[in-house]
């Protein structure tokens, strides 16, 4: 199943930015299925596709057989379309969503779990916390922004987490969220599931390095689309399996022209952090723009993740 429809059952303002949606097939049929950390890509007219996390707070086996879907967006100051359409929308509308998909699973080991959450990034986190908390696995939930007013669903967090939740406003702290304090304080090997803003995150990757974290124990998600350099200019990517040459130019990605040209390459977030479009490179240096290859991997230059790396050669030769 490529894509369905489904129509906007209701829909509440949470904070002043923020608001939820319920979406549900008009017949009211099931809808698939999906785990903690997922999320559906919605398909607006004239915008394109954006991807929203699903959320669950009551009971973690209601995600086995759903009969909704439950989303929150936030209206973007900067809108490129998406949140702005998506706050537009009146219950009755209808949407078209792909299936449920996971690059950010909590997996089922034992052991402690930190969960930060910035801003909307609270979203996928919120299953997380209510299928670690039906499991009596014991989870940290630290959930930060700029003022109280601007966070949603700080109830249910607080009856999920408990004593374990920590709410963070800047306004109120006079500071930002100490993110480096907490993961300095973390027990070793506890892992961190962290989505928020991209700048959060890319500190988060930092202070990793610096604490000498092993690979693996951070995981994060961005819902943050890449952003065109200064200085970006095109350059040719080769098919090795078809000859077929295309010509990359400034402010559009290999993976979005090669999807234009009719090509089907694997792909999902098109942000750079889930790794399903990594590529093997045959000839040529990647320009790496990718939250998941480590330093080694991409200094070796022999893959690359198409949605969001470009070229420091003129012509790169891929394994597609």
């Amino acid at each position: 199943m490529d894509h369905f429809e489904v129509v906007v059952s209701n829909t509440e303002l949470l904070t002043p930015r923020i608001r939820e949606f319920v979406l549900a097939r008009a017949n009211g049929a099931p809808m698939p299925g999906w785990a903690a950390g997922a999320h559906i890509d919605v398909h607006l007219p004239d915008v394109g596709r954006r991807s929203y996390s699903l959320i669950e707070t009551h009971s973690s086996r209601a995600t086995e057989h759903p009969t909704s879907y439950r989303i929150a967006v936030l209206q973007e100051a900067r809108s490129h379309g998406g949140s702005t359409y998506m706050h537009s929308l009146k219950i009755g509308d209808r949407l078209t969503v792909s299936p449920p998909a996971n690059n950010f699973s909590p997996g089922a080991s034992a052991g402690e779990v930190a969960l930060v959450a910035g801003g909307i990034g609270v979203t996928p986190l919120l299953t997380m916390a209510c299928e670690l908390s039906g499991a009596n696995r014991p989870f940290s939930f630290h959930y930060a922004g700029r003022s109280r007013a601007e966070l949603a669903f700080l109830g249910e967090i607080e009856r999920l987490a408990g004593a374990n939740a920590t709410i963070h406003a800047d306004d109120e702290a006079g500071r930002f969220f100490d993110l480096e304090g907490l993961m300095a304080r973390l027990a070793p090997g506890v892992p961190l599931y962290l989505c928020g803003p991209l700048p959060m995150i890319e500190s988060a990757i930092a202070l990793a390095k610096q604490l000498n974290w092993p690979q693996g124990r951070l995981h994060f998600e961005i819902f943050t689309a890449p952003e065109e350099k200064s200085g970006d200019g095109s350059f040719e990517v080769e098919l090795k399996s078809s000859g077929r040459i295309y010509e990359i130019p400034a402010g559009k990605t290999i993976l979005d022209v090669l999807i234009e040209a009719g090509e089907d390459p694997i792909h999902d977030c098109k942000r750079g952090d889930c790794g399903i479009c990594q590529t093997a490179v045959i000839d040529g240096i990647p320009d790496h723009r990718d939250y998941i290859l480590s330093d080694a991997e991409k200094a070796s230059n022999k893959v690359m993740q198409i949605c969001v790396s470009r070229a420091k050669t003129k012509k790169l030769v891929l394994d597609l």
